[in-house]
């Protein structure tokens, strides 16, 4: 039994192979996060070098957005399917290959192409990462310190591609492309020496892949991505737009209906059932959609009414970053004391405030009033939000099902961060084509964008709410108490899904396995899939 006193210290033992697995894992995921940053400060420069229209200069980076966001879902089960390793592995090198291209190339075209190939491989490295991490450290305090750190370097990666990308652009926009390359190479290299091979999830006799779930499934993320990037330029009540999105209601219909139906699906259904699962994912939504649509208007801002430049810009953001970078590491203890729900609802109260406060900005600039106090705020939301919902999305599920739900959940952030950057885009927009051109008109047309970035992460606050239902209880007396209970209910569990060969049998398993991430979101049962060794969980079959 691991009692509470010795349940923390299992966290300092960890060896060098696993601090050299949560390396690379962070590597990867700060690759991802300076790729994106990187390239729209580097925008400018490519459009005059390589004599792109406006249209197609937002390809650029919508071609990743697509790539990324649309074959999200078919990244997380595929990592499930055929291994974490093989497939995060695999995805890391063509993510490095593409890179390169993507630096070479001299046409707008195979640039966009490079971009989407990229953002292909981000989708399948994401969820694979993240599910290495939540198969590989044992549930609880552990897990959570290791998911604390690999968020924080998603968030260093964001904040220093900002700044990176002003410095490099001097040189060469080229730089920006080329430069994850090489970092790319070194961390497959070392993957390949330090990653463990865990299991692939089990399939019974006769089960085959789920080909109709992929392609309906893929294909309707593909067109969901595509309909909200290119919206804004067709325009909203188009014909185009709303036959998009009615193509889109078919696809995802007809996808729902084969996950009904099929022995192994792509999604599981019934993970959604989970009240856990649903506030992860539609918080996800609010929190990221929220703050890519406050980047884009606080950017607008500086640059084009402050005159500030890019570089100048990013140092603006720099506190924010240098403070998720800093505090996400610390998120893990307060998680295992108080729960998911109640921390992701201060940094959903805080991230609204920042949002609020900068509500107060005029033409001329006011950093110690008003924009340095934003990114405090801002910085300290990140940092409880972000960590807090990858842990919450990944608790309570089994480890064959890790890969899914890590695709839910980045499938959420990149939706959302599409959905809601193009309403405030659209909002944006019509609110100029009523005011003039002056510096307070454009200031004008800007505010009603905040305020709905400011709804957002005000809903988002609302729907955490409803998670807080109980007293929290810390993980280290539930690891305590329910060690005897767990041995009990976890063979029952297995038997459930051992006799349950047929849909109904597979019905009783949805919902024990529902009601116990439900159960661990709200702190009220034991937890643990896999064999723990000195705080580790140990992958089955190693």
């Amino acid at each position: 039994m691991t009692s509470p006193d010795t349940a923390p210290a299992a966290a300092e033992r960890w060896n060098s192979r696993l601090w050299g697995t949560l390396l690379v894992l962070c590597a990867a995921m700060f690759l991802d996060a300076l790729d994106v940053s990187m390239v729209g400060v580097a925008l400018p420069s490519i459009g005059t070098d390589l004599d792109l229209s406006t249209a197609s200069l937002q390809w650029v980076v919508s071609g990743y957005i697509l790539g990324y966001g649309g074959l999200l879902l078919l990244g997380g089960r595929a990592a499930d399917l055929l291994g974490r390793r093989r497939v995060f592995l695999i995805a890391l090198a063509v993510f490095a290959v593409a890179s390169l291209l993507g630096g070479l190339v001299d046409s707008g075209s195979l640039l966009i192409a490079s971009r989407f190939i990229k953002g292909v491989s981000a989708a399948f490295t994401a969820p694979a990462g993240l599910s290495i991490i939540t198969t590989t450290f044992a549930e609880g305090p552990v897990r959570n310190r290791a998911l604390s750190i690999y968020t924080t370097c998603a968030a260093t990666g964001f904040s220093m591609g900002l700044v990176l990308s002003g410095l490099l652009t001097e040189v060469g926009w080229r730089w920006t492309m080329l430069l994850p390359a090489p970092v790319a190479v070194l961390a497959v290299a070392m993957g390949m020496k330090l990653i463990p091979r865990g299991p692939v999830a089990r399939r019974e006799p006769g089960q085959g892949y789920d080909l109709a779930g992929a392609v309906t499934g893929t294909a309707s993320m593909l067109l969901l991505v595509f309909t909200v990037v290119e919206a804004p330029n067709a325009g909203w009540a188009s014909a185009r737009t709303l036959l998009s999105f009615a193509a889109f209601a078919v696809l995802l219909a007809a996808f729902t209906a084969v996950e009904r139906r099929t022995a192994s699906p792509l999604v599981r259904l019934g993970i959604l059932r989970s009240g856990g699962q649903i506030r992860a994912n539609l918080g996800a939504v609010a929190f990221f959609g929220s703050y890519v649509g406050f980047q884009f208007l606080v950017t607008q801002y500086m640059q084009n009414l402050l005159g500030w430049s890019a570089l100048h810009t990013a140092l603006a953001f720099l506190p924010a970053g240098a403070l998720v970078a800093v505090a996400s590491t610390r998120i893990g203890p307060l998680v295992d004391r108080f729960g998911t729900p109640r921390v992701i609802a201060v940094g959903f109260a805080l991230l609204a405030a920042a949002y609020g406060l900068f509500l107060r900005v005029g033409i001329e600039p006011r950093f110690l009033g008003v924009i340095l106090p934003t990114m405090i705020l801002l910085g300290m939301a990140c940092a409880l939000v972000f960590p807090s919902l990858n842990i919450q999305a990944t608790t309570g599920v089994d480890d064959n099902e890790q890969g899914m739900v890590s695709g839910l959940l980045n499938t959420s952030i990149q939706v959302g961060g599409a959905i809601v950057l193009a309403v405030v885009t659209a909002v944006v927009t019509a609110s100029a084509k009523d005011g003039g051109t002056s510096h307070q008109a454009v200031l004008d047309s800007y505010r009603p964008g905040l305020v709905v970035v400011t709804v957002f992460a005000v809903i988002g606050l609302l729907l955490t709410l409803t998670g807080v239902r109980r007293r929290h209880v810390p993980h280290s007396v539930i690891v305590a108490q329910g060690t005897a209970g767990q041995g009990t209910a976890g063979q029952g569990a297995a038997g459930q899904g051992t006799a349950g060969q047929g849909s109904a049998g597979r019905k009783e398993t949805v919902q024990a396995g529902t009601a116990r991430a439900d159960a661990v979101d709200a702190g009220t049962a034991p937890t643990g899939n896999a064999p723990v060794q000195d705080g580790i969980q140990v992958p089955l079959g190693k």
